[in-house]
């Protein structure tokens, strides 16, 4: 009786061990780990994935300093019209308001509105010649005021196109990525005369991690250009709306057309 029971408990316990083997390899195959597919990854994908995130990083980056630096020109174009109209007492401009205007116009370095104010506060003193005029070229600051608010809008909108080019061309790359990755997938099934999940899943899990990256690189830079472009347009209406308010002033208080 002994004799029968111990073959069947060694065989037994060697279908246990196979059983546990088995479903230790199976486990360990189906863990894919995100970092080692990317640390795996054929030299082209990572050339890829590395685009993207320098990308998404220089995204960031941009969407951070031009958050700033709305706010800053928002925040100081309303405290300059406030200054500005607030020196406006009835119906009558003088030199003297101006100037005490323009004495303050440093405590506004970041509003497009107050750098086009500059620029024609500047050309109306030089038709001027420094004194009340009685006459001269409105047309000239006029000019000067469009001369400001393109220079003030160039440099609000300094890299935001870059925010652009990312939204469009980063689900592309990431794309191209994804084909490189599943070509080398079908490969690697021809290689090994095996169709199994085992031997597709990596590199399919792989060819996606680029195509996720690109997504996540283009959709907030996308969100963000438009976001920006809203806040610069609003910043351009403000500064119209100025130029044309003070050429009214000019031509009725300094220069005649």
């Amino acid at each position: 009786m002994l004799q029968r029971t111990q073959p069947m408990e060694n065989a037994f316990l060697v279908h246990f061990v196979a059983l546990q083997a088995a479903a230790t390899a199976t486990a360990e195959r189906r863990e894919l780990d995100p970092w080692k597919l990317v640390m795996d990854a054929t030299p082209v994908v990572k050339l890829v994935l590395v685009i993207l995130v320098v990308m998404s990083i220089a995204c960031w980056f941009i969407i951070g300093a031009k958050i700033i630096r709305l706010a800053q020109a928002t925040r100081q174009s309303n405290r300059f019209l406030d200054l500005f109209w607030s020196s406006d007492q009835g119906s009558t401009w003088s030199a003297e308001r101006l100037e005490a205007v323009y004495a303050q116009i440093r405590s506004f370095d970041g509003s497009p509105v107050a750098a086009a104010f500059r620029t024609g506060y500047v050309e109306l003193a030089r038709i001027a010649g420094g004194q009340s005029p009685t006459g001269g070229d409105v047309e000239t600051v006029e000019r000067a005021l469009r001369r400001a608010k393109s220079n003030e809008l160039t440099r609000l909108e300094n890299f935001v196109p870059f925010l652009a080019t990312t939204g469009s061309t980063a689900p592309f790359v990431g794309l191209f990525g994804t084909v490189w990755g599943i070509m080398n997938a079908f490969i690697a099934i021809h290689g090994n005369k095996n169709a199994s999940l085992d031997v597709v899943a990596p590199g399919i899990a792989e060819a996606l991690i680029a195509t996720a990256i690109g997504l996540a690189a283009a959709i907030p830079a996308v969100m963000a250009y438009n976001y920006f472009v809203r806040r610069i347009r609003v910043l351009d209406s403000e500064v119209d709306a100025f130029s044309s308010d003070y050429l009214n002033i000019v031509r009725r208080h300094f220069l005649a057309d």
